[in-house]
């Protein structure tokens, strides 16, 4: 019986199936990148607020301490917003005629809260708690970078849950002593501290699924 098919339709056949099979798995890497980058998470994305609030500025320069804006970092399940009387505390002494600052003062005037615009959002399916996490010694830096060095706030981490699951995983790395919480510039210097912190505090790597969604 004559060969219907030309030899030559054997190598197309192999070069077309390896094609496929590399072609699927460079869109499956490339869906895989795109989920993980800025476009999706956010990171990196610096939103136009309605006032320019500088947190360089503020902690860096002027060494304000984060609790004393958000107050219930430490007690709640969310840090909070500060309302426009805490503003108010040093913008009625410095600053208190200029135009950028006119929001606030209207603002306070009004009892009309300013509509800052969220940088760091969870889905509604996923429970954090900032309290416990300060609690356990995890620092501000941690999840949102090295805000002294940001002129307007932008989300640092992906927010993804295996960047959650990291820690989780792997607490002793990022854990430090609860008196730097709040230190912009903390460095570990003792290599074995992060295991000691976890022994001390005790930190439990909670993996199941209802440690997060509820």
């Amino acid at each position: 019986m004559p060969q219907i098919f030309h030899r030559a339709f054997n190598t197309l056949s192999l070069v077309s199936i390896y094609g496929s099979v590399f072609l699927l798995a460079g869109l499956g890497l490339a869906a895989a990148l795109y989920a993980r980058s800025g476009y999706v998470t956010n990171a990196g994305l610096a939103r136009e607020q309605p006032i320019p609030f500088s947190h360089q500025h503020h902690v860096n320069e002027l060494g304000i301490d984060c609790r004393y804006c958000h107050t219930s970092v430490e007690t709640a399940g969310f840090a909070g917003i500060p309302p426009t009387k805490t503003c108010m505390n040093c913008h009625t002494q410095i600053w208190q005629g200029s135009e950028m600052l006119a929001a606030v003062r209207e603002s306070y005037r009004t009892d009309e809260s300013i509509p800052w615009q969220r940088i760091h959002k969870l889905g509604d399916y996923c429970y954090f708690n900032h309290s416990i996490h300060v609690a356990k010694g995890i620092g501000c830096v941690t999840c949102h970078g090295r805000v002294d060095q940001m002129p307007l706030i932008w989300q640092e981490k992906s927010l993804l849950m295996e960047w959650c699951l990291d820690c989780h995983r792997q607490p002793e790395k990022y854990v430090r002593p609860r008196d730097q919480i709040f230190n912009m510039t903390y460095e570990r210097r003792d290599p074995d501290e992060g295991k000691r912190l976890v022994e001390e505090y005790q930190i439990k790597s909670k993996m199941s699924c209802n440690a997060c969604h509820r």
